[in-house]
């Protein structure tokens, strides 16, 4: 047996990890991760208005409840540069686990938390109040914490082990995450409503809580899966050859200063696709509900369509941009929003079932084509020994201006101009990102071991 030099023998490297066991367990992460956040967008829709904020009229009920919502993507950036100084250096598996348990725990908390009139173990018969929005607050933010540090290592998990030429391909399977989680949300409130019935108290009092409960079975499922994958080859050789530098290093400090350029472009340049996407996900469901008054189920219903059609063309413009280069895929899709969002509006307020599918899908569709190529691109953009760090600010930054502010600004403008500003709000956003997607410097072909 071969020993060192102290005749201890040498540590056991980590098992080689399958490309297909890598793609799986990128893929089953963000699911589990985007399936709580999701779930919550759908809660925030359709029942937490009346759970959590029973004593405002419709219209603050959902304003505040939206404002909930909004929490997490302002903590998505703190969880960005927390768990991309982690990522960067310990590594992108020990991190990854870390977001799971802590979105596992925060998903199943909201799950078992009382209402505004609720009670706790036959304390507080009037309820416990202003503590349950409070409560609510903290688990959201806790939820965006683990988001925030969640996408950027699932992409690199993939793109760092991808073979060259086919980095879109692999980092396609952590962006199909959120439209399987989709499918999933809104399949369980679907079940869960259509068991309990759309309007009853059973459904506001309990049956909601049943998809943040069963994300406790999920995160077991992802636990298992990640712990089996081994840490990415480019961390391991960046450590094994700069292993004092790395300890020394801060990784946020280092991306802010070597590459702010491509931070801001980044976040610029993805806000389009973030506007898309929690419009699509979580205020048109508030809408079809709240002004075009169709049932919450056909709005369910249709969100699972909406599921597999945002997946398509996710998968279609990752493969896509391996060929012709992610700018100009994502070029595609801004350049798109632009005028549809302008239409989006209108074709709803045709009202029925169809104009809203027709409204929902189309969104969706345009999203998923940026969000294929993201995969690939924010992983190039950035350096090694600060890549985590620098995709996951330049991604979580991007939430904040596509996903958090349009909803909130959005639920003011229909209670005051009219719908036809939202499509305004979210035109001017996707004009900011043909903008900014203008200055990306292709990445496709460049390599990412350094």
């Amino acid at each position: 047996m071969t020993t060192t030099k102290d005749n201890t023998p040498p540590e056991a490297p980590e098992r080689p990890t399958s490309l297909r066991r890598v793609a799986a367990a990128s893929s089953i992460g963000t699911t589990i991760e985007f399936y709580d956040f999701f779930i919550y967008g759908t809660a925030a829709a359709l029942v937490f208005p009346k759970v959590f904020f029973p004593a405002a009229d419709p219209s603050t009920a959902t304003l505040a409840s939206f404002a909930t919502f909004a929490v997490a993507f302002f903590a998505r950036p703190v969880g960005a540069i927390l768990f991309g100084h982690f990522g960067d250096r310990i590594g992108r598996k020990r991190t990854l686990v870390w977001t799971l348990l802590i979105m596992g725990f925060a998903t199943v908390a909201i799950g078992l938390l009382p209402g505004y009139d609720s009670g706790v173990f036959g304390m507080f018969p009037g309820g416990i109040g202003i503590w349950a929005p409070v409560f609510l607050v903290v688990l959201r933010f806790l939820q965006g914490f683990a988001v925030g540090g969640e996408w950027a290592g699932a992409t690199l998990l993939t793109a760092e082990y991808a073979p060259p030429g086919k980095r879109g391909y692999y980092a396609m399977f952590p962006q199909l995450g959120p439209a399987f989680a989709f499918f999933l949300s809104s399949a369980t409130f679907l079940i869960a409503s259509r068991t309990l019935g759309t309007t009853s108290d059973t459904f506001l009092n309990y049956g909601w809580r049943i998809p943040f409960l069963l994300s406790f079975a999920l995160v077991g499922v992802g636990l298992w899966v990640r712990l089996a994958v081994a840490e990415t080859p480019v961390f391991r050789d960046r450590v094994r050859d700069t292993a004092v530098p790395a300890a020394r290093s801060l990784p946020f400090l280092d991306a802010v200063r070597y590459q702010p350029r491509e931070i801001l472009i980044a976040a610029g340049a993805l806000t389009s696709l973030f506007s898309l996407f929690y419009t699509g996900t979580a205020f048109l469901t508030s809408y079809g509900v709240g002004t075009l008054k169709l049932s919450r189920d056909s709005i369910l219903a249709m969100g699972m369509v909406a599921a597999i059609v945002f997946g398509l063309a996710t998968a279609a413009s990752a493969l896509w941009s391996d060929r012709v280069g992610r700018r100009r895929v994502i070029m595609v899709s801004c350049a798109a929003a632009v005028p549809w969002t302008l239409a989006l509006f209108p074709i709803l307020d045709l009202g029925g079932p169809v104009a809203f599918a027709v409204g929902l899908f189309g969104t969706l569709a345009i999203f998923g084509i940026a969000y294929g190529p993201a995969g690939a691109l924010l992983p190039e953009m950035f350096q090694a020994r600060y890549r985590y760090t620098g995709a996951g600010m330049g991604y979580n930054l991007a939430g904040i201006l596509g996903g958090a502010l349009p909803p909130l600004v959005a639920t003011k403008l229909l209670a005051g101009p009219g719908s036809v500003w939202v499509g305004v709000l979210l035109a001017t956003l996707s004009v900011i990102s043909v903008a900014c997607t203008r200055l990306i410097v292709e990445t496709k072909d460049r390599t990412i071991d350094a």
